[in-house]
């Protein structure tokens, strides 16, 4: 980074009163096999839950990106085309997926729309990430932070959500070729390019175990899929190119999860990767999600 820029970056943050963390990032060959190691820090706020609990929030800056996949990406679908250029303007995403813990606070605070159950999940663990969520719960969790913050919280946009998992890469997964059971949680009983077979787990793991993105984000791929605020759109003719919530939809019942889970192969935890499922009453050991804040 020039550092001009870095300087304009810093400061920026600075002054919004933004932590930075440290953290590495690392990027695989076709074997699993790392080829890369990089130093990098991000800013990000740290929201105060009650009974000791926090829930941190990364700055992801803003700019434009190649959302969705080519004909020649291995495993891509139609779903994904066509690939097209997004400008997104700068937003928080949480750094983990939300966790047991985080839900159980914010399922004490005063109901808006619906009960929410102070402890769905089956893979039980405060770290862990809370699942067995459907859409509707993920609102109403983001409502209820809303109202006890006075800030708007929110899931991100289908956009924002590649954006964020890619952070700056165009490969199938931001670690680069393929991925591997030392740095996702997912079915590596199953290959997607050369590596070795890895560790199905068959459970979640606490969020934070594996390496982040270039966005200082953990999880992104595998652990449990994670709700985005779109409808399903079977592909991206006429979709919005400014990062915002496609609104039109194809089934109004249905909408996008993104990232894949500890139960799925490799080839749906990529980054372009895109599941419509049912909104309301999912009860899926395997389906979380992770929230979104504008930048005031």
């Amino acid at each position: 980074m020039p550092i001009v820029v870095f300087l304009v970056y810093y400061f920026t943050n600075k002054q919004k009163g933004l932590k930075q963390f440290p953290f590495e990032v690392v990027t695989v060959n076709r074997r699993g096999a790392t080829i890369k190691r990089e130093d990098k820090q991000a800013s990000y706020f740290t929201q105060d839950l009650g009974n000791g609990v926090d829930l941190d929030m990364v700055y992801i800056p803003k700019r434009s990106f190649l959302m969705g996949s080519l004909e020649s990406e291995k495993y891509s679908h139609d779903s994904e085309r066509p690939q097209h250029q997004v400008s997104v303007q700068p937003f928080f995403l949480g750094k983990y997926q939300v966790t047991q813990a985080q839900w159980r606070e914010v399922a004490k605070l005063p109901k808006i729309e619906r009960d929410l159950k102070p402890d769905p999940s089956r893979f039980k663990g405060k770290n862990r990430p809370v699942e067995q969520v459907d859409w509707f719960d993920a609102v109403e969790f983001c409502v209820r932070l809303s109202e006890y913050t006075g800030t708007k919280y929110r899931l991100p946009s289908e956009a924002e959500w590649e954006y964020a998992c890619r952070a700056g890469t165009t490969t199938p997964f931001h670690y680069g070729q393929t991925i591997t059971s030392q740095l996702a949680n997912y079915n590596a009983s199953h290959t997607y390019a050369e590596e070795a077979k890895g560790v199905h787990r068959r459970e979640t793991t606490e969020v934070g175990r594996f390496p982040p993105n270039g966005f200082g984000l953990y999880d992104m791929h595998g652990n449990v899929w994670e709700w985005c605020a779109d409808p399903s759109n079977h592909n991206y003719e006429g979709a919005p190119i400014d990062g915002s919530i496609w609104n039109n939809y194809d089934n109004h019942n249905y909408y996008i999860l993104r990232g894949g889970s500890w139960d799925d192969v490799p080839r749906d935890c990529r980054s372009a990767f895109r599941l419509f499922y049912i909104a309301s009453n999912v009860i899926k050991t395997n389906v979380g999600f992770r929230v979104a804040r504008g930048v005031d």
